[in-house]
Order: structure tokens, then C-alpha cells, then sequence
């Protein structure tokens, strides 16, 4: 079974050309990673209040969303629920998913991905 230092060393060395057996070396290089991103939600990038306008509109589609998504789990029990009230509820969350795309943000905004853009 391989974990997942294992796997990450295996990629730094297949990245730096090095084929032959690994060996260990007692340094530890992920530490630099370690130390940018903060893995619990403390990370004051992570919990920062929205303070432009397109943060105010992302915040606003993940509430359609999930208005949109209870609204879908209180129309399942609902008998005889109406045509328009689920063209209604679908829209809502058409817009809201659609609108992520708009004012999603950038990969270089997001405090959980490294410098190569890898999920850490």
C-alpha cells in the first residue's frame, strides 16, 4: 500500500529525471507547501469576508444554489407540486451554476492549490 509521501516523492524524482532506487535522505521536502497552506479552515484566506463585488455575487450564486438545492428536497415530498414552481427551482439553479463560471476567480486566488497548480 503506497501513501501519499510516497507517491509525491515518487513524482519529484520522476520530474528531475532521477530513474534509479530511491533512497532516503532524511530531508523532508514538502515543508515549504506545508508551511503556505494552513490544511484546517483557520487559514485566513479561506475565511475572509467578501469585500469586492464579485466576491458579493460569488457569494450570492452558492446561496442560489443551495436554496435551490433544499428547494429540490422539499419538491420530492411535495405531492402534486405545480409545473411552474419546479421550471422555477431548476432555473434558480441553472443560474446559479451558470454564474459560478462568471465570477468564479482565478486558479491563482485559490489558497488550496501549489505553485504548479496541484491540489494540495
Amino acid at each position: 500500500m503506497l501513501d501519499e509521501q510516497a507517491l509525491q516523492e515518487k513524482a519529484r524524482r520522476l520530474a528531475a529525471g532521477d530513474n534509479g532506487e530511491w533512497k532516503p535522505s532524511g530531508r523532508n521536502d514538502l515543508a515549504p507547501v506545508a508551511e503556505q497552506v494552513d490544511p484546517s479552515l483557520r487559514d485566513p484566506k479561506l475565511v475572509e469576508k467578501p469585500r469586492s463585488v464579485r466576491h458579493w455575487f460569488r457569494l450570492l450564486s452558492w446561496c442560489l444554489i443551495v436554496l435551490s438545492i433544499i428547494a429540490f428536497l422539499v419538491a420530492m415530498w411535495v405531492p402534486n407540486m405545480p409545473m411552474w414552481a419546479i421550471i422555477t427551482i431548476c432555473a434558480v439553479f441553472t443560474v446559479g451554476v451558470i454564474s459560478l463560471f462568471f465570477v468564479g476567480g482565478s486558479y491563482k486566488e485559490n489558497p488550496r492549490l501549489d505553485s504548479y497548480g496541484t491540489a494540495v
